[in-house]
């Protein structure tokens, strides 16, 4: 229950977006929220867990072992 809730503009400050981007997220059921009577809130670690479960990690390819041919 030590979750901050947070608002369209703080979710979309936090993500470097737009508000229709939060408002958007909601509306596919992409990403967690409460609804406290007409207020809409969405938990910080909705928004951590958004982000973590969309992170891309970079590919390793093996280094060649000889350098090119002249």
């Amino acid at each position: 229950m030590n979750d901050r809730y947070l608002s369209f503009d703080q979710v979309a400050e936090l993500l470097g977006t737009t508000t229709r981007f939060p408002r958007r997220l909601i509306e596919e059921r992409r990403i967690r929220y409460v609804k406290v009577g007409r207020h809409v809130r969405i938990p910080e670690s909705a928004v951590e867990e958004f982000i973590r479960s969309r992170t891309v990690e970079p590919l390793r390819r093996p280094r060649p072992r000889y350098g090119r041919a002249a």
